[in-house]
């Protein structure tokens, strides 16, 4: 009863909010059109039957929830995933360049931490470079990249997973110099006076203390690699992707299809950053953390 009362009705409520507001929407942005063609038509159109028609446009300016919603089941389920029309072929294609972005930038924003945690020297010279890094627009950045890369031969998953690991390695390495710094004077003290080497310190205090902290930049790493890598898809010309997926609807005007895409990119960020957090939950159970 308490996860109902606490979890079920509050995302219901949100949900069922954010899909009256959608149909509103849809209805008020699609209306222009329909009322055009009733007019070179010299025809009276309804409000009843207006309605009706903004939400089964072929090319609407919004789609509406249902639409977006049998557009995902027909690619789907209703082709085979491992062709190109397949939705399910797209987000595979994004997600392993997430995946891989994801785990690099996790790798390299946590050595970073634990060099400037361990160094003065380069806690004064490194902290202010990563921080400046994030002042660089993205957009700005892909496409140099991508350029780079294939001028020496690099090409397919790992120009994508680079721009990801250049999103993802931010909040990783900040998240984890603060947890790494966490453990209070008093412990470190008492870790002193049990003649502890840093690396004991480091495994037995430093390390465990900055757990809460490295899950939470987790989850926010996953979500800005996927960002990463669908913007490495757009600037590429990729054929796969959900990056591709959106410029294709682009380009053909295929707003349904733009719509399915950003909705299934949510949805897998919805999923990966559950998953960190499940994992956090089962660490910090084995941990001795009490709910």
């Amino acid at each position: 009863m308490n996860f109902i009362r606490n979890s079920v009705i509050p995302v219901g409520t949100v949900l069922i909010a954010i899909l009256v507001l959608w149909y509103g929407f849809a209805v008020i942005l699609n209306a222009p059109f329909e009322r055009d063609q009733a007019a070179r038509a010299n025809t009276e159109i309804s409000t009843r039957q207006l309605i009706a028609n903004t939400m089964a446009q072929e090319r609407p300016v919004l789609p509406a929830p249902h639409q977006v919603a049998e557009e995902i089941r027909k690619t789907v389920f209703d082709i085979s995933p491992t062709s190109k029309r397949s939705l399910v072929y797209h987000v595979g294609v994004t997600f392993s360049s997430t995946l891989l972005g994801f785990g690099l930038g996790t790798l390299l924003g946590v050595l970073l931490a634990i060099a400037i945690v361990h160094s003065r020297t380069l806690d004064k010279s490194l902290m202010p470079w990563i921080i400046t890094s994030q002042t660089v627009p993205i957009l700005a950045i892909a496409p140099m990249i991508i350029v780079v890369l294939n001028a020496v031969n690099i090409t397919g998953l790992l120009p994508k997973a680079m721009i990801s690991t250049y999103l993802s390695f931010f909040p990783v390495a900040v998240g984890m110099v603060k947890g790494l710094r966490s453990p209070e004077i008093m412990h470190l003290d008492l870790m002193r006076t049990y003649n502890a080497s840093k690396s004991q310190v480091f495994w037995k205090l430093r390390w465990p203390a900055s757990m809460p902290y490295l899950f939470t930049s987790m989850k926010i790493a996953v979500a800005i690699s996927l960002v990463g890598a669908i913007v490495g898809e757009l600037p590429t010309g990729a054929v796969a992707g959900i990056g591709a997926r959106l410029l294709a609807g682009s380009y053909y005007g295929q707003t349904v299809q733009i719509w399915a895409a950003l909705l299934a990119a949510a949805l897998m960020a919805a999923i990966l950053v559950s998953l960190i957090g499940l994992v956090a939950t089962l660490v910090n159970r084995r941990m001795g953390v009490r709910p």
